[in-house]
C-alpha cells in the first residue's frame, strides 16, 4: 500500500495515477522531504555541479559507442592521467564501495588480509563488500589518532604472526581525507608508504574525498599518491559534483591486469559508460574539481569557527577538509532536527557530523549557526 492508502489498482487509469502521485507528494512534503534547499548531513546530498551537468548534456547528443569505448570515457581517463602527470590505468565504476572492493580484490587473494583504520569506511560502511569480492580476504583493523593509521600499529599487525594459521597481510588501505575529516600530510603518507614497501604490502587509497585533501594541503595530486607509494587510488567524484561514478586509478600498471574483466563480472561495466565518464570531463576541466573542494573546505572552516564560540558545543576532531565534528546535547540535536536541519549523529554519544558541499553557501552556514545559537540561548531561560 502506498502512502495515503492508495493501492496498485489505482494505477489502472489516468485519474487514479494522478491521485497516487498527488498523495506521494503530500506524504513527502509532510513527512519525508525537507523545506530547506541544502543540508549538512552529507556531501552526497548535493546535486550535480554546472560544469559536470553541461558535459553530461553534451554526451547525450547523438549516438556513441557503448561499454566504455566512447570518446568521453577516453577523454576523462586522459584527463585523470594529466592530473597525476603520469600514464595510469583508469576504470570508471558506479560508486565508492565497488571501487574500494574491486581494487582490494585485485591486490589480494582469499587467504590474505587487508589492513585499515578501525573507523575506515572500508570496514564500517561497505556491508562486507571487500571480503565478498575478494572471496574472503579478511579485514584487520589498526588504531591511530584522528582517523589516521599509525604506521607502528601497521608493522605490529603484520609481524604479529607469520604462519599459515594467520591471514597473511597483503595490503593497507588509507582514507584521504579520513572518515573523521582529517587529512594525511605529505610527510605522514611518506612514512606510511615507506612502511608498506618495507613490509611487502600494497598501498590503496580510499579517495572518496581526495579532492578535499588536495585542496586542503595545496599540493599536486602526485605528491600524495604515486610519489609516496600509493599503488591504486579510488578517486571520488560524486561527493564533489558528479552525479554518479568513481574512478579506480592504478599507478602500478601490473595490478590493473584484467581489471576490466573483474568490473564486468561485478556488474560495474556500464553499457552507456559515457554518462558516467562525461561529467568527469566537466569536473576536471579548468580545475573545477579543486575549486569545488576548496569551497567546501572553506565553508567547513567558517562553520567550525562559528561553532567554536557557542556554549555546550564541543569540537571532536580537527577540521581539515569539508567535515566538522562536534558534540551537542541530545535535546539540542532534537531541536535542530525540528527546525528541519539534517545532519548525522553516529560518532559517539551526542556526536554530530556536519558536512559541507561544493554548493554550501555562507547563508547556509550562518542560518545553521543562528538557529543553533537561538536554541542554546533559550535553554538558559
Amino acid at each position: 500500500m502506498l502512502p495515503g492508502g492508495a493501492r496498485d489498482d489505482k494505477l489502472r487509469n489516468r485519474k487514479g495515477l494522478w491521485l497516487v502521485n498527488r498523495r506521494h507528494k503530500e506524504y513527502w512534503r509532510n513527512e519525508g522531504m525537507s523545506s530547506r534547499g541544502r543540508h549538512f548531513a552529507s556531501d552526497n546530498f548535493a546535486g550535480i555541479c554546472p560544469e559536470a551537468w553541461k558535459t553530461l548534456e553534451q554526451a547525450n547528443r547523438g549516438h556513441e559507442v557503448s561499454y566504455g569505448e566512447d570518446h568521453w570515457t577516453e577523454l576523462a581517463a586522459d584527463q585523470i592521467r594529466e592530473v597525476f602527470e603520469v600514464y595510469c590505468e583508469v576504470f570508471f565504476v558506479f560508486n565508492g564501495t565497488s571501487a574500494n572492493a574491486l581494487a582490494m580484490a585485485s591486490l589480494c587473494q582469499s587467504w590474505h588480509s587487508i589492513l585499515c583504520h578501525e573507523y575506515a569506511h572500508l570496514e564500517r560502511d561497505e556491508c562486507g563488500a571487500p571480503e565478498f569480492f575478494s572471496h574472503g580476504t579478511k579485514v584487520l583493523l589498526v588504531p591511530g589518532e584522528n582517523g589516521k593509521v599509525d604506521p607502528a600499529a601497521v608493522e605490529k599487525c603484520v609481524k604479529r604472526r607469520g604462519d599459515v594459521h594467520y591471514p597473511k597481510p597483503k595490503a593497507l588501505s588509507v582514507t584521504q581525507s579520513t572518515e573523521l575529516g582529517t587529512v594525511y600530510s605529505v610527510e605522514e603518507l611518506g612514512v606510511i608508504g615507506e612502511t608498506t614497501k618495507r613490509l611487502g604490502l600494497k598501498l590503496q587509497m580510499d579517495g572518496a574525498r581526495f579532492a578535499n585533501a588536495v585542496a586542503s594541503l595545496d599540493v599536486t595530486p602526485k605528491e600524495i599518491t604515486r610519489e609516496v607509494g600509493v599503488d591504486v587510488l579510488c578517486f571520488g567524484g560524486t561527493k564533489n559534483g558528479t552525479p554518479i561514478g568513481d574512478a579506480v586509478v592504478f599507478f602500478d600498471l601490473e595490478l590493473a591486469a584484467e581489471f576490466d574483466f573483474r568490473c564486468k563480472q561485478a556488474g560495474q561495466l556500464a553499457s552507456k559508460m559515457r554518462f558516467m565518464a562525461a561529467p568527469w570531463v566537466g569536473l576536471l576541466q579548468y580545475d573545477v574539481w579543486l575549486k569545488n573542494a576548496g569551497h567546501a573546505n572553506k565553508m567547513a572552516k567558517r562553520l567550525r569557527s562559528a561553532l567554536n564560540g557557542l556554549p555546550e558545543i564541543k569540537p571532536m576532531f580537527p577540521t581539515e577538509s569539508n567535515a566538522v565534528f562536534v558534540e551537542m546535547p541530545g535535546d539540542v540535536i532534537e531541536a535542530m532536527h525540528r527546525k528541519d536541519w539534517r545532519f548525522y549523529t553516529f560518532i559517539g554519544e551526542g556526536g554530530c557530523r556536519l558536512m559541507c558541499s561544493w554548493d554550501t553557501t555562507e547563508e547556509d552556514v550562518d542560518g545553521f549557526v543562528g538557529d543553533l545559537s537561538a536554541i542554546l540561548e533559550n535553554r538558559k531561560r
